[in-house]
Parts: structure tokens; sequence; C-alpha cells
């Protein structure tokens, strides 16, 4: 622990809480406790009598630490509970005996009021002081472990295959599991020290250190809840004398190795041989034939124990040496990316702000606005819109006790904004980062851009939802991904045809799930699973099998449906769906682009939201990413967070889908994209910086991309040029400064030539601006 004065406990301050950190420096002596004079100037108001004898007693098993810590807890209960029934007198007799740093405390019967006795007789303060103790001792053990176990693999040469399989997308591994495994393998990524040696134990490394996390939380938690406040916690139990008769056992073979300086060449990690040296020195105090003794060796271990105690000082002289090493061997471990995640650089980059621009230039020409909300929001603003999917949300241990999630998607979060400003009417569009906790695939990502457009508000009917439709097709035609196909239906087409089949209301949500996997799995498939698993008759879910087989042109099918006698006519939701979307499908024919609509009845999209039309885009091409656009009506959405409902219609885009069509495409075509968009490199014969910074500058001052690069061979300015695709190269050594000339190079054509200093930026751009002429 630091030398020089201990650190002062104040208790009964405005805001002064207790923390276990302060229980836990109190009980060993390692700081002094303080009253606030205004808590004892509450108290000294109190003029009650004693009526009662109260003595104050620990239980026999106690230590004296666990019992200083109990009389902490009960302190502060008293200061905070007998506000104007307490006397100074306990409160001070309490602090003068903790500051006496007696390990035993005899504080003998006390004359107490009643008020006293209640708050005494129902602290608690054994039970939460043992408990202090605990959150305190086991937060720093949490700390190393890992760590230690990391090193131990390494020493052993263990196979650690066991932690690359756990998925972080399975759900039925523990987030406290998946967050070990994490933390395995970036401690032992890159190691050359592990092996394939089978060891059972490693094995056990997940289970037991996410037991120790989740019960570590646990403890902190309720602690962090119920110190100040007179509520009851788990019991706890002493781990020492157990601790020292297994470390006797289990460290006795190899304390006599060590007295017989019987040793085998073996290339330990440096954690190891910490730990051995460590070993070394505490059996080495011993002297003569200590090993001979279990109880001699015993004490030994009990003195080897003490480098593992939290407030002794070898603790933190071990902890800072495993610290060290860890971060000694980072420099052989490379850093990994989260499942689901990757990085952009340069042409992708390019791509990606390509595709963006065309984005936003549709958006706004269909008069939208930006709009922009927070990457994480309460828990409860997500929960209950995403149906089964809502197992797929991310959510954040957040230190302050908030219970939030990452968003999920766009959508609610723009419904929550227009729901807490209380508007009626907004026609918005955003891109941003989403996340979900979804099995990553080709095209498939944990976190992903989504470009959302929507219209929310009064309009006429199935305005709104035609012009969404044809933003969608505009976006994907003029990305140039390829074929494509909008396949359509109706939420209450759907319910309808549920309910026709005889479908229990309470069923529809989760069989629509069932449906919305029909472009992945066959009916057979499906139709077991809403048998088997989520109660259908086989009758019924024959019926829907006969529903969502049709598909085909928009108005063809339309017309097929509303034909007299069939069976939507007798169903009220899907005559109103029918009658939506013939008004619908004219619009789109009129908006020229019913040709890349199907409708078709299997579209189900599991989002609980949708209440009317549903659309989803999907590639035809020979990359396989699934839908890469999808949206719909969602009249009740904003209603759900307390507001007027506002109907509204919308469209997502998918961007990371489409980046993987685009990329592949220009693989397919020996298309190669630019980085940059430099347009010409000022090339310095020399390393005299100032006078190339006076060159570049005036490509600057005229608005051209330039660049400067600074070196004597020739060579290497062209290289950089060719590798950048930059089209002109300006070439400038102290013979063209003479002459007041530079070089200029066409580095496509390999044409060169000299021009006047004074002239090489107007004759850069007039070259660029008959390029650019020639490309129009």
């Amino acid at each position: 622990m630091p030398d020089g004065e201990p650190a002062t406990v104040t208790l009964g301050g405005k805001g002064s809480a207790l923390a276990p950190s302060s229980v836990f420096a109190t009980a060993n002596g390692l700081a002094k406790l303080r009253v606030d004079s205004s808590a004892l100037d509450r108290l000294a108001a109190c003029r009650s009598s004693p009526s009662a004898a109260h003595q104050i007693s620990f239980p026999s098993q106690f230590t004296p630490e666990e019992s200083r810590a109990s009389l902490t807890v009960l302190l502060n209960r008293l200061l905070l509970s007998g506000a104007s029934s307490t006397r100074t007198v306990i409160p001070v007799l309490f602090s003068t005996s903790l500051n006496s740093r007696e390990s035993l405390l005899d504080l003998g019967p006390l004359s107490v009021t009643d008020e006293e006795l209640s708050i005494l007789e129902r602290s608690e303060a054994n039970l939460i002081g043992v408990c202090a103790l605990l959150d305190y001792q086991s937060t720093l053990l949490s700390t190393v472990v890992d760590a230690v176990a990391a090193l131990s693999c390494e020493a052993i040469k263990a196979d650690v295959s066991s932690f690359n399989s756990v998925d972080a997308g399975d759900v039925f591994t523990s987030k406290d599991e998946i967050g070990v495994s994490s933390d395995m393998k970036v401690l032992l990524n890159g190691s050359k020290l592990v092996g394939k040696v089978e060891v059972e134990a490693v094995h056990s490394i997940l289970k037991i250190h996410a037991t120790l996390r989740k019960v570590v939380k646990s403890v902190h938690l309720e602690m962090r809840a119920n110190l100040n406040s007179v509520v009851k916690v788990g019991k706890a139990g002493s781990w020492r004398d157990g601790a020292v008769e297994a470390g006797a056992t289990a460290l006795l073979p190899l304390a006599s190795a060590l007295q017989n300086k019987k040793k085998k060449k073996v290339a330990l990690g440096k954690g190891t041989a910490v730990v051995v040296q460590l070993i070394k020195d505490r059996f080495q105090r011993i002297g003569g034939n200590a090993v001979d003794s279990v109880d001699i060796v015993e004490k030994s271990v009990e003195d080897l124990l003490l480098s593992f105690d939290t407030k002794g000082r070898q603790f933190d002289v071990l902890l800072k040496t495993l610290k060290d090493i860890l971060e000694s061997n980072e420099s052989r471990r490379l850093p990994k990316l989260p499942k689901g995640t990757r990085d952009f650089a340069k042409e992708q980059m390019a791509i990606r702000e390509k595709a963006f621009s065309i984005i936003t230039e549709v958006f706004k020409k269909h008069g939208a606005t930006a709009l922009d909300t927070p990457v994480f929001e309460l828990r409860e603003t997500l929960m209950g819109k995403y149906g089964e999917d809502s197992k797929l949300i991310y959510d954040l241990a957040d230190q302050g006790g908030e219970l939030c999630s990452l968003r999920y998607d766009l959508t609610v979060p723009f419904a929550r904004y227009m729901a807490m400003n209380g508007l009626t009417s907004m026609k918005r569009y955003q891109i941003a980062k989403v996340y979900r906790r979804d099995n990553p695939s080709k095209g498939r990502y944990r976190e992903f851009y989504q470009c959302d457009f929507d219209i929310a508000g009064q309009y006429a009917r199935m305005q709104p939802d035609s012009e969404v439709i044809k933003i969608m097709t505009e976006l994907l035609d003029k990305l140039n991904i390829g074929e494509y196909v909008v396949k359509l239906n109706h939420r209450k087409l759907l319910d309808g045809m549920l309910e026709i089949c005889g479908v229990p209301p309470e069923k529809f949500r989760t069989i629509c799930s069932s449906v919305d996997k029909l472009d992945k799995q066959s009916f057979d498939q499906i139709r077991k699973e809403m048998v088997e698993e989520k109660g259908l008759t086989p009758e019924m879910a024959d019926g829907i099998g006969e529903f969502v087989k049709k598909k085909g042109r928009p108005l063809e099918l339309l017309s097929e449906l509303q034909q007299k006698g069939g069976k939507f006519l007798g169903n009220e939701g899907s005559v109103q769906a029918l009658d939506d979307l013939e008004i619908l499908f004219k619009a789109l024919e009129k908006a020229k682009c019913i040709d890349r609509v199907v409708f078709d009845l299997s579209l189900a999209r599991g989002l609980d939201y949708y209440t009317g039309v549903i659309y989803e885009a999907v590639f035809k091409g020979v990359t396989q990413v699934g839908s890469i656009a999808g949206g719909g009506r969602f009249d009740n959405l904003i209603g759900m967070f307390g507001s007027k409902p506002v109907p509204a219609v919308g469209v997502s885009l998918g961007i990371e889908r489409v980046f993987a069509i685009m990329e592949q495409n220009q693989k397919d075509q020996n298309q190669t994209i630019r980085a940059t968009e430099t347009q010409v490199l000022v090339g310095f014969l020399g390393e005299d910086l100032h006078l190339g910074t006076e060159l570049v500058n005036e490509f600057w001052e005229a608005n051209v991309k330039a660049e400067l690069m600074l070196s004597k061979r020739v060579m290497k300015h062209i290289d950089h040029a060719k590798d950048s695709r930059i089209p002109y190269l300006v070439l400038v050594g102290e013979m063209e400064l003479n002459k007041g000339v530079v070089k200029l190079k066409d580095i496509e054509a390999a044409k060169e030539e000299v021009i006047p200093r004074t002239q090489m930026v107007e004759e850069v751009k007039k070259r660029l601006l008959t390029v650019k002429e020639a490309t129009l």
C-alpha cells in the first residue's frame, strides 16, 4: 500500500455515500474514519434518555477485519437512519474504536434509546459489512484471473481451441461466457507458446470465469444499491482456511522438488517464471528440512497466500508484474475485429462515398430533410417493436445503471423522435449505422449502415406509399447494381389469410415470422415448424400453403384475387387491403416503376410494427446477399410512445449488401476505383520542403486537387503517380528552377513537355477541363 499518511473516510456528510472500498480501508486500518461535523450537529439535538441496554457483538467466527467492517456499516446506519433520534455519544464511540486500530473490538454493553435500539437491531451490519469486503476483493480478483489463466495456458502449452468454439451470436451461451471467450482469445492471439496439450482445466475456464464475473457483478450491483440503506443482503463465508489446506496439498510436491534442487529444463513463459520465482522465494524462507512437515508447509503456503491478499503490498507487486508481462506481449499479438464487422479503406471508401452521394441526391430530390439520432436508445424504447427479432438487439452494460441498447434500425428512433417532439408531419432521411446480433455471412454484418427515407403525416390515400416505392427503385437503378425485383404484399392480407385459415389471433405474429423464412427454406420445412413447434393443425398449415404460393404481376394477380367468389372478399380487412393495392399499383404504373414489382403473398417481413403495405427488394444476380432494401407502412408505431398516432411509411436500404454487389461487379468487369481524387502530383527533385510547399500551394489556391512528393529519384515520382492513377505529374528540380520552367507529364499518354512555371497551373486546369468535356 502507498506510504505516508493514511486516507480519510468521511461518513454522514452530504453526498458522502459509503463505498465497499471505504469499508475495506477502515476494516484493515488503511484509512482513518471521520464523522462529518454536520452529522454530529444534527444528532446533538436529540434529548432522548436511554431506556435499554444493548450489547454490540459479532459472530465468533468473524475475523477482526470482518468485525471492523460490520462496525463501519453499523456506524453509517446510525448516521443515515437516526436523523433526530440518535445521540452523538454512540457514533463518537464507534468512530473512536475504529480509529484505535485495535484488532479486537470490545464495546461493552451500551445504554440506548428505543429508537437507537431499533436501528441497531435492524441494521444487518454483519451481513452487509462482509459483503462489502467480498465486493471489493472479488472485484480486484476479477481483474487478474483471465490474465493469469492466459499465462498458465502458455506455460503448459495447452490446446486453447475451446475458446474459438464460442459464437457471440449463439443465444444459448451466456454473455459472461462469450465475454470470457473473447478476452481469452485477445490475450492469446498470436501466441507461439500455446500448443496442443489437452488439459481438462482449460475447458473449465469459460464456465468458472463466467460464473465469477456473474457473481462479482451481482454482488457489486447489490452493494451499490443497498450499502447505504437498511436492506438485507446475502451471506458470505470465509475462504482462508480452505485455501491454506488445499494450497498445502497441491504445492507439497513442488516444495519438495525445489528444496531438493530437482530441476527439469523446461522453457517457461514469462508469467510462469514470475510465479515460480515467487514460490521459490517464499519456500526458501522456511529453511532446513521444512518440507518434511505438512504442518510447516501449511504455514509456508499461508505465507505464500499473502501475495494474493488484496490488502497486502505483495498483491500490488504481483498485479503490476502481470500487467507488465501482458503489455510486453502485445507487440506479438495482432489485433482482430469482432465478428460481423469490417474496416473500409481506400477503394472501399471510394465506393461507399459514391453510393452515399447518389442516395443523398435521390432523397433530397424528393424533398426530405436530414435527421440524426443517438446510436443507443433506452431499452424500453426498442422493446416490443421487433417481434422475435428482439433477441438480436445488443444490450449495453451502462456503469450508471441506465438500461440502454444499441439501435436495431432507424425507424423506431425516428418514431421516438416524432412522438417526443409532438410532430405530426415530416419527410426525413437518415444514413447511419445499426447493430444486430445476427449470424454473419456474405453481405450480412452485425454493424452496418442503413439508409432510411420516411414520410409521416396525413396524405391522400397511398400517395406516400407510391412515392417511397418509386424512391427505392430510383436508388437501385442509379446505383447500377444489376437486376433486382421488388416483392410487395399487404399486412392486412396476411392477417386475413391467417384468419381465413383459422389461425388464432394470438399466433398471427409468430406464424408470420415462420412465413417470412420462405425465401430461405422450403414450405415443407416451414409447415413442419408451424405444426410441430407453433401448434397449428395440419389443415391450417396446408391452407396457408395454398395462399403463399401465389405471386405474379401486380395488376394481374390483384385482378385474380378480386374475382367473385375469391376467399379474400369475405374478409373485411383483406377487402380494404385489395382496394389499397389497386390504387397503389395504378400509381406505380404511372410512375413507370411497376415492372420492377412482383405481388408476392409469401412476403411477411418479421417486424411487428408494420400495418399496411410491405415491400422488399431482392438482388437477382450471382452475388447472393439476400434482401437489399425493404420497408412498409407503420401507422401505429409513433402512437406506441404515448402520443397521438401519426401514419407513416418508409423504406430502408441495406447499403452494406449493395457495397458487396458493387465490389463484386468491379472485380468481374476488371474495373479499378481510385482511392483518391488527386489531379496532379507535384514531384520536387530534392528535399527542400519550403520550395515544394510553395509549388503545390499554387495548385491548392487554384482549387486543383494536388499532392506533394519530395524525392531525388524521378522514377519514385512516376511510380507513385501510376499507382495512385494521378493523371498529371509536375516535375521540378534545381535545373528547372534556374530556367523558370517545369516538366509536365501526362501519365496515361506517357508524354512530357516543358512549360513555363508561371503557366503550370493554368495549363493543368486547361487539360483537366478538356478531359472532363471528353467524358460528358
